[in-house]
């Protein structure tokens, strides 16, 4: 390559380097002489300073600086450390040609010739005000927030290092766990929890949750720098960079004692309360039961006192002894209901036609009312059945006509009619859509104000004055239609009478209506051997009587002991009638350890619960108190087998 040539190319590479430098705007890029003069000037830097080539060209560098730096030499300090060094960097206010400021990033390198002698500078400015702007944003608003938590007081907000080392510490910590910063920062935060807590390492796991899952929040017992116990909400956050480094914890405890000791007075109050209304209600049952039960004790004692001056005199006493008899039904019947309230039994739902039901107890409906009231009943021709169980309804229609017949102490006439709906969703409250019979009880009574309506079907409730009623008849008819997929629907007007409804469910197309009950065909029974097992003397001779005259042979024992201690002398009867609640050992306690000494001994467990205490009970024949001879006779051929 000639000379000219190699000078041709050189003056090329130049225009192209000056026409990318004149070409930038984003950088203010210009030469400085030796004594700091502006000896070039690019787009770049016209748009940052705000002056053209021909203004600036000549002039010193040191105008673009403010008054502040100008009076610390700043400008002589950067040409002679980029004169010493090489290179000067720094950020800093400067001036526009306008007197705006705008905060700048200033390279300056020194420029020198091949033999090492300084021609001058080259200077790079760029304009970083934006950033700046944001820089400022962002370090206000983490002083704002640095001042919020520390001047939060009900709180204690720190934070902890991996490790669980205290490194911040606010307000509100100091003034709930009673420590100053200078005392707590850099100790492990494990010091404020209990000996106990410390003991199961409970420190150590909260932080391990809060790693792994994020966060952990709990509750329970802290300590104070003088020892003293509070009882804290806390709430501990991993704190995590944006790479997902974790780099420690945030930690916030709130004191919450006054809150607890609050919530625990509410609680004992509600309980208190509940205790005052169950005593009253409990003494609204016993009043009710003590006044059912005393005119039921009244007809059989007073049957039995004039059966036995009879029966000593030579005289017909059956139908004394059947009047008796009727009131311990009705004394049965009356404890049953309370079992069922107070334990919820199984139904056995099945198809019922209920026009059919209403004929089938009309003697008995009839018999509970007595002369002075009529009843009427009015049913379609055509009527589907119902799903519920057949004996609770029976219970609860003659439940509603008695409560009819006390509605009406001057006599009237007592309505029961049936008829078919098809009911929308939401029609009647708690119903879903579908086919419904509504089979209604109405009586001419005096009715009830809407508050006596309200509290009608609540427990223990009742209008028939004190000791004249328990309070579970309505409540009973409601838990039964609950269970039957129904409703129990009370209308009333004060003057106009009451009418009872019961919504029940029409019964699936494929359901057959309950065939009436027959009695089990059985085998005569043999003559067995029976052992009878009851703490009380009373039931004891009565169960013996029973057996004996259905032609057993009785062995009787007042206690599970006793009873083991004869088998264990030899005398193994064919089945054991045992009762459930005895001291010491229970029936089917008695039972459990009689299957595992003599497999194959039959075992009947007789009770007055409507279901074994705690489920028990395993497979053994049960046998319910009150229970007639008849009962008594099945019990013992369904643990023996003999039904055909």
């Amino acid at each position: 390559m000639t000379a000219q040539a190699a000078s041709l190319q050189t003056a090329s590479m130049e225009g192209r380097y000056r026409l990318l430098v004149d070409a930038i705007s984003d950088y203010a890029i210009y030469m400085l002489d030796p004594e700091g003069r502006v000896s070039s000037w690019n787009a770049g830097a016209q748009r940052f300073k705000g002056y053209i080539e021909s203004e600036i060209l000549g002039e010193h560098f040191s105008r673009f600086y403010t008054p502040e730096d100008l009076a610390g030499g700043i400008p002589t300090k950067a040409l002679s450390t980029a004169r010493a060094k090489g290179r000067f960097e720094a950020e800093g206010w400067r001036v526009r040609k306008d007197g705006e400021r705008f905060w700048a990033h200033v390279v300056i390198d020194a420029i020198r010739d091949q033999q090492g002698q300084l021609i001058g500078f080259a200077k790079i400015t760029r304009d970083l005000s934006e950033r700046k702007l944001a820089e400022e944003v962002l370090k206000r608003s983490e002083e704002q927030f640095r001042l919020l938590v520390q001047s939060v007081t009900d709180y204690a907000i720190y934070m902890l290092d991996l490790e669980g080392n205290v490194s911040s510490w606010n307000a509100g910590a100091r003034r709930i766990k009673g420590y100053e910063p200078d005392e707590i920062i850099g100790q492990h935060f494990s010091r404020f929890y209990t000996e106990e807590d410390r003991a199961e390492k409970l420190p150590q796991k909260a932080l391990e949750i809060a790693a792994k899952e994020g966060r952990f929040e709990k509750e329970g017992w802290r300590l104070r720098k003088d020892g003293t116990r509070f009882w804290a909400n806390i709430i501990i956050d991993a704190i995590y960079l944006e790479g997902g480094r974790l780099v420690g914890f945030a930690k916030v405890t709130r004191d919450i004692t006054e809150k607890r000791q609050a919530q625990q007075a509410l609680e004992q109050a509600q309980q208190e309360l509940f205790q005052a209304q169950k005593m009253e209600a409990v003494g609204q049952l016993t009043g009710g039961v003590a006044h059912d039960f005393n005119n039921l004790l009244m007809a059989i004692l007073g049957s039995l006192e004039i059966a036995r001056k009879r029966a000593l005199d030579g005289k017909n006493v059956v139908e004394l002894i059947d009047n008796a008899i009727t009131g311990a039904k009705r004394g049965a019947s009356l404890t049953q209901r309370l079992l069922a309230f107070s334990r919820k039994q199984d139904l056995k739902l099945v198809a019922v036609d209920a026009p059919a039901l209403v004929r089938d107890m009309a003697e008995l409906l009839q018999r509970s009312i007595g002369p002075a009231i009529e009843i009427s009943t009015t049913f379609p021709l055509s009527l589907p059945s119902v799903l519920s169980d057949p004996n609770q309804l029976e219970s609860a229609l003659l439940n509603l006509v008695v409560n009819a017949r006390d509605a009406m102490p001057g006599g009237g006439v007592i309505a029961i009619s049936a008829s078919k709906h098809s009911l929308r969703p939401k029609q009647i409250p708690d119903l879903p859509g579908g086919e419904y019979v509504c089979l209604s009880v109405q009586d001419e009574g005096e009715g009830m104000d809407a508050e006596t309506l309200e509290k009608a079907t609540t427990p223990f409730f009742t209008t028939k004055g004190v000791g004249k009623g328990t309070g579970l008849g309505l409540p009973m008819v409601q838990g039964l239609m609950a269970q039957s997929g129904g409703r129990l629907i009370m209308k009333s007007v004060r003057g106009q009478g009451t009418t009872a409804e019961l919504w029940l469910p029409v019964a699936g197309s494929n359901a057959v209506p309950e065939p009436v009950k027959q009695a089990p065909s059985q085998a005569p029974l043999p003559h067995l051997t029976v052992m009878a097992v009851d703490d009380d003397s009373l039931v004891l001779m009565n169960t013996a009587l029973m057996l004996e005259d259905l032609g057993h042979t009785v062995i009787e024992a007042n206690s599970a002991e006793e009873a083991l201690r004869l088998l264990g002398q030899g005398q193994l009867p064919d089945v054991i009638i045992t009762d459930q609640a005895m001291p010491q050992m229970t029936g089917v306690e008695l039972a459990k350890e009689v299957i595992d000494r003599y497999p194959g001994l039959k075992v009947v467990v007789a009770t007055g619960y409507a279901e074994l205490p705690g489920g028990e009970g395993g497979n053994h024949a049960r046998l319910y108190k009150p229970f007639t001879q008849a009962q008594l006779n099945d019990a013992l051929s369904t643990a023996l087998g003999f039904f055909q």
